[in-house]
């Protein structure tokens, strides 16, 4: 039985996976998409995205938990300065992992692993919309509008 066992080793010690995560979350940030395995892009996801959350408080104690984290200065202060400032808004969910089929070699399942905001392909038709998880109360598109009247007296 796995009672509490979250973590996907990735066939790797702590200290191995942790650097890992480290350098796959610097080249994220500045690359913004990587290729990598499923797997890999799963916990990434989990590693990354608690991170993106601290960058959106500038404060000085979570610029040190994030580079605890990240280990690498410029990644940390890209992702506070450039990354923080357009995902500001958003609630969360700050990356997307895209399916790409199999590796050619060993067959094992690729990945795309991106930021959700700089991907202009999927946002230039959507528009600025900004949305929240809280009640529906507020939403107005259960209201219904009356007929507009035409001009039809030609």
């Amino acid at each position: 039985m796995r009672h509490g066992k979250k973590v996907n080793h990735l066939g790797r010690k702590t200290a191995h996976r942790k650097s890992m995560l480290a350098n796959m979350g610097c080249s994220l940030i500045e690359h913004k998409r990587i290729n990598t395995t499923v797997a890999k892009a799963k916990a990434l996801k989990g590693f990354i995205e608690p991170l993106i959350t601290k960058a959106k408080d500038d404060t000085t104690h979570n610029r040190r938990i994030v580079f605890s984290r990240l280990r690498q200065k410029e990644a940390v202060t890209e992702l506070f300065r450039d990354v923080a400032a357009k995902i500001g808004d958003r609630p969360g969910g700050y990356t997307r992992i895209i399916k790409l089929g199999n590796r050619l070699g060993d067959n094992a399942d690729m990945a795309m692993i991106e930021l959700v905001d700089y991907n202009e392909i999927y946002n230039a038709d959507k528009k600025a919309k900004k949305t929240t998880r809280r009640s529906r109360r507020g939403n107005s598109s259960n209201t219904v509008t009356p007929p507009v009247a035409s001009n039809e007296e030609e």
